[in-house]
């Protein structure tokens, strides 16, 4: 009998939250009103969430030795043992399978999918012990999914959307590794040897600086005020006090894992209702 529950767990299906990049592109385009733009979007999102579970299962296969060792990771299902190497290959497999299948017909989201595994792989097996290498890779992940959003769908994507992108994606792979950097010695990474703590709060102040400079540089655009007004403006403290909300979260320990304990802050949950309200005009 398959564990069906330690099988689902090793998707980590929480960690689709990060595939919301794939709607920003549809988001701030404000193309909603498109049924035929909607389905692709929402294909490519599909499609990420079969692959980038695909690779969460093949990094729990390559860790699992060093993950039962670890105070929390032991309980994962291929560390625990709740889920055989072969079982988990097969759900590896059967996730690719879905999600070449979706993307089908799409060369350019195909072509983003097969970059993401690559750089995934590469990451798993020898990139995340490569100081600053480690977290460029992760940010490529969120930027990728972002032009599967974009340019996958035939949505021009706004030079300044990609540039606050690239830095959120970055600020948030620096806190994961601040946030590492609470836990045990004998469970950390071994690439955080070569992160000074000091080294971290500096890389988490300067991308977090650029996404607030990026991201108030779009909202002032001339192409962002032609297209969302003024409202856009007025999101900007959301965002300020979202990021600072998060750093603060990541000094105290959390962090971690950033699809969870995002949703985990009611503060932060808070922030980003605001910022909906005010982007789709219901405070206004």
């Amino acid at each position: 009998m398959l564990p069906m529950s330690g099988l689902f767990k090793l998707m980590r299906p929480h960690q689709w939250l990060k595939n919301v990049f794939v709607f920003a592109g549809l988001l701030f385009s404000e193309n909603w009103s498109d049924p035929a733009l909607i389905h692709q979007v929402l294909l490519a999102f599909a499609a990420f969430c079969c692959v980038s579970s695909m690779v969460y299962v093949v990094n729990d296969g390559l860790d699992r030795h060093a993950d039962a060792e670890h105070p929390s990771k032991r309980f994962r299902p291929l560390a625990s043992g709740q889920v055989t190497l072969p079982q988990a290959a097969i759900l590896g497999l059967a996730l690719l399978a879905a999600g070449v299948w979706l993307a089908t017909g799409n060369k350019v989201l195909l072509t983003l999918l097969a970059l993401y595994i690559a750089l995934n792989v590469a990451y798993s097996l020898r990139l995340k012990r490569v100081p600053v290498v480690d977290v460029g890779v992760i940010a490529s992940g969120f930027m990728i999914r972002l032009l599967a959003g974009t340019l996958a769908v035939g949505i021009a994507p706004s030079r300044w959307l990609l540039l606050t992108g690239l830095f959120v994606a970055l600020f948030l792979g620096f806190s994961k590794r601040k946030a590492e950097t609470f836990h045990d010695l004998a469970s950390q990474r071994a690439v955080l040897a070569d992160y000074p703590p000091a080294l971290l709060d500096s890389f988490m102040a300067v991308t977090m600086t650029a996404t607030i400079i990026t991201y108030s540089l779009f909202a002032t655009s001339p192409e962002a005020q032609g297209l969302h007004g003024e409202r856009l403006i007025y999101t900007v403290p959301f965002v300020i006090f979202g990021l600072l909300r998060y750093a603060y979260q990541v000094h105290r320990g959390k962090g971690e894992d950033v699809a969870r304990d995002l949703m985990r802050d009611p503060w932060t949950v808070a922030a980003g209702v605001a910022w909906l309200l005010v982007f789709f005009g219901f405070i206004w």
